[in-house]
């Protein structure tokens, strides 16, 4: 039986035992925050549901008033939130499974569209179960670097990565359409390793849905308001790069800053419950903050939360989130946490740092902890 230890000369050691009985704890909270759902859960949703419509209804109103520079602002500021909160805090989180046990239809993950370009279902495919999945897993987890960054030592370097920075800033501002084209797998198609056959029914989807929301946003909205057409798109397109700009930024955070691990298909092989739940534990991030800024995060600040329990209400991160910390604390764990200007401050300084040629930047340390299996050690993060 392994010790968890901690020394100068080498990482922590998590025994077998250990790795059980945090499967067993984190089983049981699991339990009895399901059992615990009712009322206050449905009375939680409908009222985001209910403060997004508003402010949605209230940014479209403001645009009628455009020609004045306080009441554009104030629209676009109204339309940003209303986007933020449906991407975030009900979208990504209804298409989670998050609220199917209340068995309300426009609360059906299979059957929900967000107002975003890219196709529920597509979606639902390439981060419900490639990424929660396969969280972090080298060339199995496609959400690291998303085909087109450098976020972990693990990958390769190129000259090409020598844009990793201007990359990451094309993705922030352009996030929707790369979530969009994230399932084709373009990297892929350049390679000549996926034929259009293979992507016909996705791009076919991606169109439907893509020609509606730019004729929603484009052209429909901004003809409704006349002779200030021009204003209202104006309006309409910087509040999908607020809304682009914040959910790169959150997600960045939650999976890429110092710290996070990243771990081989061969550390992974038929991993037991516990091992998994110690794979998301390591594998992602959360971001302190005000209980504001964690609705407007969709509780994506709670990261680490997310990952373990991907389909309970994100509402219930907050509550269970000092549980998990020490949790991490009494086994040893690291539990990844900070302030957001210092995790996507973390975030940016890798892109940058990543671009470089390896010669010319310092490795980070070795692997934080061993995780001891059955028969064997694995290193977990490499």
């Amino acid at each position: 039986m392994a010790i968890l230890t901690e020394t100068k000369e080498g990482p922590l050691v998590l025994s077998v035992e250990q790795v059980e009985e945090i499967g067993r704890e984190l089983d049981a909270l699991r339990a009895r925050v399901t059992a615990d759902l009712g009322d206050r859960d449905r009375e939680y949703i409908y009222k985001i549901i209910k403060t997004q419509r508003g402010l949605e209804i209230a940014g479209r109103g403001l645009l009628y008033l455009g020609f004045l520079p306080p009441f554009w602002l104030a629209g676009v500021a109204a339309l940003s939130v209303s986007k933020i909160l449906d991407n975030m805090e009900i979208g990504h989180n209804v298409m989670h499974g998050q609220w199917d046990w209340m068995r309300e239809p426009t609360l059906n993950s299979r059957a929900f569209e967000w107002d975003t370009v890219c196709p529920g279902d597509q979606w639902r495919h390439s981060h419900n179960y490639m990424h929660h999945t396969y969280t972090n897993i080298l060339d199995m987890d496609r959400d690291i670097g998303y085909g087109i960054l450098r976020v972990d030592e693990a990958q390769k370097w190129n000259i090409l990565r020598l844009g990793n920075p201007a990359y990451a800033f094309m993705l922030m501002m352009a996030f929707e359409w790369g979530v969009m084209g994230h399932d084709l797998e373009v990297e892929n198609i350049v390679r000549g390793k996926r034929s259009w056959s293979d992507i016909k029914a996705l791009v076919t989807g991606q169109w439907k849905k893509a020609s509606k929301q730019v004729l929603k946003d484009y052209v429909v909205f901004p003809a409704l308001t006349g002779p200030l057409f021009l204003s209202t798109l104006a309006a309409n397109f910087t509040a999908n790069i607020v809304r682009n700009i914040w959910t790169f930024s959150i997600i960045f955070c939650g999976h890429f800053p110092t710290g996070v691990q990243t771990f081989t298909q061969e550390e992974t092989e038929n991993e037991t419950q516990g091992e998994w739940y110690v794979r998301q534990m390591l594998g992602s991030a959360n971001i302190t903050g005000s209980q504001l800024f964690h609705i407007m995060s969709g509780n994506l600040s709670h990261q680490i939360e997310h990952h373990l329990f991907p389909d309970l209400p994100a509402n219930r991160y907050p509550e269970i989130a000092p549980e998990v910390e020490a949790l991490c604390k009494k086994h040893g764990l690291p539990y990844n946490t900070g302030r957001f200007s210092k995790q996507i401050g973390s975030v940016w300084g890798k892109l940058f740092k990543l671009a470089l040629p390896p010669a010319l930047v310092r490795n980070s340390p070795a692997p934080a902890v061993i995780v001891m299996r059955r028969g064997m050690a694995t290193e977990v993060g490499v």
